[in-house]
């Protein structure tokens, strides 16, 4: 049989694991370093988006499959070389996302009351190590023009009670209603023509209770787009920014998008007090959050560019038996099903590389001494989340303490199947 790895649970790791099937000699491991699968859908996708989550049901299909085999708990670089699997199994295909952040390179960046957006996705995702800690956070910053600016001024301004139909874990829920968020202000860089919110995302804030829309009606142009695709998303964009820029309601809290303000920095005493904009104008708030994009990181054994904050390659190959797929091979672009036509590229790039195999030798996977969470280990988290949500009267809850889930996972025993 022929052994592939794949580094990293989540879409575009598994959407590739999936492809590799196709070939019927080809087993696969699928390792994380989490000791959870589905990566970003589970610690990424804004909570409330729940359709979309539920891609975890396709992803569920592929990591369940007989030939395949889930080893959570396992970080490669740290537990395990990169080198040792390549010496181990046949090909080896990096699917590791892009955890890294980008910099405003702005004055006071480093000053707490300043977090990048993953930082505070992680917390209210309840992704295990969290690095934000929660504060004061009355009126925020959201620098960002695109989605994940969007889901964090949602999230916050929903509080716990509007996410209690969620997984979000309970200590988040009780201190986003402990800790009430009243004015987001979201800082563009550039004017309503270069935002890539979908109409959809920001449509879903006409829905929320209680809540002011704010658009200088000034920065809105006054002519409509042609007829592309991309001017009707521009236009139905327009739309809805039109309607937030008539008067506001005086309702007790504000989203108010300010666009041509970039941040040029942040000011305070020993933490984050405000925003300097243009104007000048200085913004008071309690919270930043940079929304501005992430980047690939390096993982030791594998060559990186450190201007496109990927890994070179040809149609996935970086090496003969290593491979790369998902925003580690492209960047961080595209929406989830965007994964599935990289993860193919690569598998066709692997398969045709690599030929069949009929040496059913040893077991390849390196985990010895390693707490290895298998796809049994999952499913007892999976049941513990679901009773865990049954005695809040919710669906589910998010188990957010690593050694809880590793506990769990591996309950049934360490030894691989």
């Amino acid at each position: 049989m022929t052994r592939i790895a794949v580094v990293g649970a989540g879409p575009s790791g598994v959407f590739t694991a999936a492809a590799l099937l196709d070939r019927p000699d080809v087993l696969v491991d699928v390792y994380d370093r989490s000791p959870t699968p589905f990566g970003l859908v589970r610690y990424g996708v804004a909570p409330d988006h729940l359709k979309i989550k539920s891609v975890t049901r396709v992803l569920s299909r592929t990591l369940s499959d007989p030939r395949v085999r889930f080893l959570g708990n396992v970080e490669i670089g740290k537990d395990v070389r990169l080198d040792t699997l390549r010496g181990r199994y046949a090909a080896v295909v990096v699917a590791v996302g892009a955890p890294g952040t980008r910099r405003l390179a702005i004055p006071g960046e480093d000053l707490p009351g300043h977090v990048p957006a993953g930082d505070l996705v992680d917390w209210y995702n309840g992704r295990p190590g969290a690095r934000y800690r929660p504060a004061e956070r009355r009126r925020v910053a959201v620098i960002g023009a695109g989605n994940v600016a969007l889901d964090i001024a949602r999230i916050l301004l929903r509080g716990g009670r509007g996410l209690s139909h969620t997984d979000v874990p309970e200590h988040v829920l009780r201190d986003l209603d402990a800790r009430p968020t009243h004015e987001v202000h979201m800082l563009v860089r550039r004017g309503p023509a270069d935002t890539r919110f979908t109409p959809a995302e920001l449509a879903e804030f006409e829905s929320l209770p209680d809540l002011d829309l704010r658009v200088d009606p000034a920065v809105l142009p006054t002519d409509d787009p042609g007829p592309s695709v991309a001017d009707r998303a521009l236009a139905a964009r327009l739309a809805i920014f039109r309607r937030w820029s008539c008067a506001p309601r005086g309702a007790g809290r504000s989203l108010t998008i300010r666009f041509h303000s970039p941040p040029a920095a942040f000011r305070g005493a020993g933490r984050v007090e405000a925003v300097a904009l243009p104007g000048p104008t200085l913004l008071p708030v309690d919270l930043a959050v940079s929304a501005i994009g992430f980047r690939g990181r390096p993982l030791p054994g594998l060559p990186f560019d450190d201007a496109t904050a990927t890994v070179p390659h040809e149609k996935g190959r970086v090496a003969p038996g290593l491979y790369v797929t998902g925003w580690i091979k492209r960047g961080p672009t595209g929406v989830i099903g965007a994964n599935k036509a990289c993860a193919q590229e690569t598998a066709e790039t692997l398969l045709a590389d690599v030929p069949p195999d009929d040496n059913d030798d040893h077991d390849p996977a390196p985990t010895t001494g390693l707490r290895v969470v298998t796809w049994p280990g999952w499913l007892g988290i999976d049941r513990a989340e679901t009773a865990l949500g049954a005695t809040h009267g919710r669906n589910r809850t998010t188990i957010h303490e690593l050694d809880r889930l590793v506990r769990i996972g591996t309950a049934t025993g360490d030894r691989l199947p």
